[in-house]
């Protein structure tokens, strides 16, 4: 509204001109022009600040190896093994990366998302990798909602390939 007052005074400025001098009547527009921009540009701020709030998705990494024969004392995956499993965000069709996590020392993730359906999945590994080790790993769709968390938690599974044998 503010915007359109600007720019009805810049036109009666522009009819009421015959006793001004046409420099005058220039800046004058050229002012007003600057004022509605200016104008126009906090309205279109507030609105993108106005815009929905995030929500948050946290979960938990967890790496099972599976063997031929499981000891009573499994030991828990290093931390410097969490790495070794990147775990990414994809949009809803699953064809997107919308972000990737970083997985913390225990295999806990947090991020914030905008509203939203998405999926959540193991990265890729090179072909090279996934011939020497198998990997399994369910893709975990969740949804979010503005101002709340949400848990998906991820578990892979992983082995030797077959026709290996374990050390």
């Amino acid at each position: 509204m503010a915007v359109l007052f600007v720019f009805s005074q810049s036109l009666k400025i522009g009819r009421d001109t015959e006793d001004y001098p046409r420099s005058l009547v220039l800046m004058s527009l050229i002012s007003n022009s600057v004022a509605a921009a200016c104008i126009l540009l906090m309205l279109a701020g507030s609105a993108s600040i106005k815009a929905a709030p995030q929500g948050f998705m946290e979960g938990h990494l967890k790496i099972t190896v599976i063997r031929a024969v499981e000891p009573d004392n499994m030991p828990q995956p290093a931390p410097e093994t969490y790495a070794e499993y990147p775990l990414i965000i994809l949009s809803q069709d699953g064809k997107r990366e919308i972000a990737r996590l970083t997985v913390d020392k225990s295999g806990n993730y947090r991020t914030a998302l905008a509203p939203g359906a998405y999926i959540l999945a193991v990265q890729e590994r090179p072909a090279e990798e996934r011939a020497a080790e198998r990997i399994h790993a369910t893709r975990q769709p969740f949804t979010i909602v503005p101002n709340q968390t949400v848990r998906v938690d991820m578990t892979i599974f992983t082995g030797l390939a077959k026709g290996q044998a374990s050390a």
